[in-house]
């Protein structure tokens, strides 16, 4: 008797629903997707204990016809593709057809949907068998409930994380389909906490605002590129605002998040060296490009992709990147972690979370209608904005002017100088500028970097100098690294026939294992001009050497340039021509505690505003940092509130 049997539906559902429901932000991803599809202009999400005991996705988009409710929820069901001409081109999110039939089968799933021609359809399953359907008249659109996740499963349960983890990884997804589709209303609830909540106006700036915080989306850039394959939206952020991990980096291709190393590298490599060592950007990024060149079909979850011409959309995005960050001045503000911040009126914060929840809460668990989308005037900030407020804010927020109906009655528009000083401090607050920023045509042009005056030498190791708009204080090292770095950078890159003889050759020693290594890598130092010879079996003899090696250098230098080989393994030109730039910088370049006389110092500022970027060291470091007038003002107490009252006495 053969051994060979087919497996029934639902044990291959559930065998499916490992690959893709992983964890309850599985269950969200997949459902708020199908919602996408569907063309709505609103979703709301509702969870209990992080998704574990309930997950409620709403949306007044399509719908689902009466007779196709059933098939939805069988395995490879799906309305988005038909022929194998459409699995090269899918412009939708969701395609194979899994979703429905994977939730279903390891959780109890209530479906109450209606189109804008039929009465409504109501559906409940139970670890995947179908137990009750009938007409329920709705308003157009699909709400569907997800209770006891894993119920049936509890091997699977069993490794599901706290309900912290599991709760930030629901709000993770959550925030990615919000920007990636700014046009579509989100909010996001939490055991009656609202969590999120979007405009859906088609603003990205004010999307990312609603999840990161105006602070940091204040801090944003917008970047654009294009060419005859993608075309490349999005915002990326001062190198000033960095974050110890990738989790802000957002590239999105066609709406869909997707996880891409090399794109994150390009993304790294536009910033170069502005970045600090082990901290990275806050980026999104929407590639726009033809479904022909993207394969989405690589994984259940459909967030890993192949890419036809990957090698060109990086070299799309490291140029936007590095172009727009070229335009900025990128000097940090010396005092601007010691401001304050404004304090947060929890109390009321709370009072109007409640008032929110208990207005959007139904006990009964049906459908609650969607209310047409508003914006208020001055948006409520949940808890979760509140706290990302308070950790990411570095500079405090302007207070809005109180409103007076009597104001025009006020002594104080008899008095010119009264009037000029109330104009000069609400000059940044113009209407229709949420941010509190100045319109681009009215601000007047920046230089990029500021003519200096050297004035002295701190504890030899830091230059003081002055400008126009302030005070500066120089790191002498990290000024005279980047200086060698961009002139070692470019010499490394002119490799020419001309070389140094040595009077009596270099022999270097290295153990078998090393040996090995180098032999194999000698073409790459041979493009930077270090020609290698094998000399016995584990030695080589180096007979010249280019020529902007300083003197007294070779044999120290060389060494480093083969130590980067071994330590970084197989390294492309390019990458190799910068790793030595940035070692042979950092060695010959003076140290802490080393005088400079007046003529050294003033020479460096000198060659200092002449690179391509003086701002930060290779590694990253700031080179600089600014005083302005007003914040030595304030340091000193010259600037403190008037005791003058209204009236001018």
């Amino acid at each position: 008797m053969g051994k060979i049997h087919e497996l029934s539906e639902i044990l291959s559902n559930q065998i499916a629903a490992g690959e893709v429901i992983e964890r309850p932000a599985s269950v969200v991803k997949e459902l708020a997707e199908n919602a996408i599809d569907a063309n709505s202009t609103q979703i709301d999400i509702v969870i209990e204990q992080a998704g574990l005991q309930l997950i409620q996705v709403i949306d007044n988009g399509d719908g689902i016809e009466p007779e196709d409710v059933p098939t939805a929820f069988k395995r490879h069901a799906t309305s988005k593709i038909a022929t194998r001409q459409d699995l090269f081109k899918i412009q939708s999110l969701g395609f194979r057809g899994e979703a429905l039939a994977s939730i279903a089968s390891v959780s109890d799933l209530t479906i109450e949907t209606a189109t804008a021609d039929s009465l409504g359809t109501f559906a409940h399953f139970k670890g995947g068998v179908l137990e009750e359907q009938k007409t329920n008249p709705i308003r157009p659109g699909t709400a569907i409930t997800v209770r006891d996740l894993f119920f049936n499963t509890p091997a699977r349960l069993k490794y599901v994380k706290t309900f912290q983890t599991e709760l930030a990884n629901v709000i993770d997804i959550v925030n990615r389909l919000a920007m990636s589709h700014p046009q579509i209303a989100f909010t996001l609830t939490n055991d009656d906490h609202l969590l999120l909540k979007t405009a859906g106006n088609n603003d990205l700036q004010q999307t990312i605002a609603g999840i990161y915080g105006v602070t940091m989306a204040k801090q944003l850039l917008p970047v654009s590129a294009e060419d005859l394959d993608f075309k490349l939206t999005g915002y990326v952020s001062l190198p000033k605002l960095t974050r110890a991990s990738r989790n802000y980096i957002s590239v999105l291709i066609n709406g869909r998040y997707i996880k891409n190393y090399q794109l994150n590298k390009a993304i790294i490599k536009g910033y170069g060296s502005k970045l600090m060592v082990g901290r990275y950007p806050v980026v999104v990024l929407n590639i726009q490009m033809d479904p022909l060149l993207i394969d989405v079909n690589v994984h259940p979850t459909k967030q890993e992709v192949r890419l036809s011409k990957e090698p060109a959309l990086m070299a799309l995005i490291e140029k936007a990147i590095r172009e727009r960050l070229s335009t900025e001045n990128l000097i940090p503000d010396a005092v601007q972690n010691l401001k304050q911040t404004k304090p947060v009126d929890v109390d009321q914060l709370q009072m109007d979370l409640n008032q929110i929840t208990s207005q959007r809460r139904n006990a009964t668990g049906t459908v609650r209608p969607i209310q047409p989308q508003t914006v208020p005037e001055k948006p409520v900030k949940t808890e979760m904005q509140a706290a990302a407020q308070i950790a990411e804010t570095e500079t405090p927020l302007k207070r809005e002017p109180t409103a007076n109906p009597n104001l025009n009655s006020l002594p104080i528009f008899e008095q010119p100088q009264q009037l000029a000083r109330w104009d000069d401090k609400y000059e940044a607050e113009a209407i229709g500028n949420p941010f509190g920023e100045q319109p681009e045509d009215d601000a007047a042009p920046i230089e990029r970097f500021p003519a200096l005056r050297y004035i002295g030498q701190l504890h030899n190791t830091f230059l003081l100098a002055e400008g126009e708009d302030g005070f500066y204080i120089l790191d002498q090292h990290a000024a005279q690294e980047r200086i060698k770095y961009e002139y070692y950078r470019e010499k490394i890159g002119e490799v020419s026939n001309d070389a140094q003889n040595l009077l009596v050759p270099l022999v270097l020693e290295y153990p078998n294992s090393d040996a090995i290594k180098i032999q194999a890598q000698k073409e790459l130092l041979a493009a930077v001009g270090v020609q290698l010879e094998s000399f016995g079996q584990n030695s080589f003899v180096i007979h010249s050497h280019p020529t902007w090696i300083a003197q007294g250098q070779e044999e120290a230098t060389i060494r480093e340039m083969i130590d980067t080989v071994l330590e970084n393994g197989k390294l492309d030109i390019a990458h190799f021509r910068e790793k030595t730039a940035i070692m042979i910088s950092c060695k010959q370049s003076i140290k802490a505690h080393h005088h400079l006389d007046d003529a050294q110092a003033k020479a460096l500022l000198v060659d200092l505003a002449q690179t391509e970027n003086p701002f930060n060291c290779p590694h990253g470091r700031p080179v600089l940092i600014h005083y302005t007038q007003k914040d030595l003002e304030k340091m000193f107490k010259r600037i403190q509130d008037p005791h003058h009252s209204w009236e001018g006495e």
